[in-house]
């Protein structure tokens, strides 16, 4: 059995939270707020018509915002409110429910591979600490040749940066880029959020 994530843990404590944070995000996009920058990177650095993953794709804020934009996105993540709520709310990408540690996408009858994988909304720090480098390994499998993932998170949050590049290491994983903000400001040792661009070692 996969180790329960520091999600799952946070909902068991509060049911309710999952309503919100989708409800939060509508509300946003309702007032008008930009909420798609973690979606602009992404297409800027993907190729016309691309497959795209989003993993750990929530109420499908990125995912929804990629479509838009002409890619093939398909959104995993282990919520069931916010897979329904990415569901209702856009349309076009494939929604998935499954845990990324078991993350197995021919198996579910997805073969083909991704031009890009995104992991946004600090997706990382929720997970178990014991699942993390298999994540990123299971992420790796999925990529198509040149492929690359983009995952960000921020400090603060139980998993310091430093682990992070462990843990890409023992995935087999390099990184090609850090940056310390979605808006491409240059990472220093003193960034309270990072953006990496990985790749297959």
């Amino acid at each position: 059995m996969v180790e329960q994530s520091r999600w799952a843990q946070m909902i068991a404590g509060d049911p309710g939270h999952s309503q919100r944070y989708a409800a939060r995000f509508r509300e946003l996009a309702a007032a008008g707020k930009d909420i798609d920058g973690e979606a602009r990177l992404v297409d800027a650095m993907a190729p016309r018509h691309a497959r795209i993953l989003d993993a750990g794709c929530g109420p499908g804020r990125v995912g929804g915002a990629l479509a838009r934009l002409g890619h093939e996105v398909v959104g995993v993540d282990a919520d069931p409110v916010l897979i329904a709520a990415a569901e209702a709310d856009h349309q076009g990408p494939t929604w998935l429910l499954s845990d990324l540690a078991e993350l197995d996408l021919p198996a579910r009858g997805i073969a083909e591979g991704f031009d890009v994988i995104v992991s946004a909304g600090n997706v990382m720090p929720y997970l178990a600490p014991g699942t993390r480098a298999e994540v990123l390994r299971r992420l790796g499998l999925h990529l198509r040749g040149r492929g690359r993932i983009v995952v960000g998170f921020g400090a603060g949050r139980d998993y310091p940066f430093g682990q992070f590049h462990a843990d890409v290491a023992e995935a087999g994983l390099a990184v090609d880029l850090e940056l310390a903000t979605w808006e491409l400001h240059p990472f220093r040792d003193d960034a309270d959020f990072l953006v990496a661009v990985l790749r297959r070692a």
